[in-house]
């Protein structure tokens, strides 16, 4: 006797579901929360993590090896959209690019990886991806990617290659509260570089307490591209001259009317409220 095949296929504490406009996610069983829950995985990545990076022009250019800190790698969207930027430059690629990857649970992987129709795109880096999990790292001609399994802060205390970009998408300060704090940022913030370009830090989330946060942790904070559902994103930077919408005065006069003006993770106190008001963002800010 034959079996239906599982139209939500479930490991651990993940499900994968299907979006509305038909493409495959992969869901949280206990928050319920979507990863990528706009346009779907894909269209989202390449538009808020490749495209807004400007990463395939950055790859042309001679240099270093390029770094991205993908912190919550989920099921390796981001990744392997970074990842196929630099496959199809091929010749025009000049410098090596390395992702370095955060997770705590590759449940999200392994689900998408098995289900090929719902995530073709993962289908060209599938033996990446499994030798990934099994060997903390996979490098091919002008790429490498590397795993940091377990929980992100100790492996943000330790040594790591200095970022030049940064892919925020951890759960939502609603479901993963403990990773959008000041001090988790701050630590991001330390493995960033400051000379030449800086570094930009893309996240999907444009909450107040969001770009607080940002501020906060010494990043400049500017508006970052819409995506589906969602007006703005965001995006970080080490030097304000690298954003293309730095949040400026108006964005400061609606803050300090807010009802939502602390950080995540802490209540606003009169030194937080100095910090933001401090913060060398405003005194070169015109709109």
């Amino acid at each position: 006797m034959s079996t239906a095949p599982e139209a939500n296929p479930r490991d651990g504490d993940f499900e994968l579901i299907t979006l509305r406009n038909g493409a495959r996610a992969v869901r949280h069983l206990g928050h319920g929360e979507v990863m990528h829950p706009s346009v779907g995985p894909w269209q989202e990545a390449l538009r808020l993590y490749v495209e807004q990076a400007r990463l395939a022009d950055r790859l042309r250019q001679p240099g270093p090896p390029l770094v991205i800190h993908d912190v919550g790698l989920g099921a390796a969207t981001n990744a392997v959209a970074a990842l196929t930027c630099a496959r199809s430059l091929g010749a025009e690629q000049r410098r090596l690019l390395e992702v370095v990857s955060f997770e705590v649970d590759l449940a999200p992987l392994r689900l998408a990886l098995a289900d090929a129709e719902g995530f073709p795109f993962l289908q060209p880096f599938r033996d990446a991806a499994q030798t990934l999990m099994r060997d903390g790292v996979w490098e091919a001609e002008g790429i490498r990617w590397r795993l940091l399994l377990g929980d992100a802060v100790p492996h943000l205390d330790g040594a790591l290659p200095v970022a030049d970009l940064v892919y925020f998408d951890p759960f939502s300060p609603a479901s993963n509260p403990e990773m959008w704090t000041e001090s988790v940022l701050a630590r991001v913030r330390r493995h960033c570089r400051e000379d030449g370009v800086g570094t930009l830090l893309l996240t999907y989330s444009a909450a107040t307490p969001t770009r607080v946060t940002l501020l906060l942790a010494g990043f400049f904070v500017g508006a970052g591209v819409s995506t589906g559902t969602k007006g703005e994103t965001t995006v970080g930077a080490t030097r304000r001259e690298s954003l293309e919408a730095p949040l400026g005065e108006r964005w400061l006069e609606r803050w300090k009317r807010s009802s939502s003006r602390a950080p995540h993770g802490g209540q606003l106190t009169p030194d937080i409220e100095a910090r933001v008001l401090a913060h060398p963002q405003w005194r070169s800010a015109s709109e």
